[in-house]
């Protein structure tokens, strides 16, 4: 898909890009945002045990742990 830049285009395209991109948006089929929130919940709900910003990372498998402290003098 070709790059377009909008500072070329006249008024008229301009409008027609934008009628084009309202088309599309209309037919997109709208969830109710407690429906979408419910089953956001239920999906973090379901994933919990294996999720590790919940559970955290054990020290074995923290590649980021520190491997010795700082001495200053």
């Amino acid at each position: 898909m070709p790059v377009i830049n909008v500072e070329d285009l006249t008024d008229k395209d301009k409008a027609v890009m934008e009628v084009n991109q309202l088309k599309i948006e209309v037919k997109l089929e709208r969830w109710l945002t407690s429906k979408c929130c419910e089953e956001i919940k239920e999906y973090i709900q379901a994933g919990v045990e294996e999720d590790t910003l919940v559970k955290g990372i054990s020290e074995e498998k923290n590649p980021f742990k520190e491997k010795g402290g700082c001495v200053i003098c």
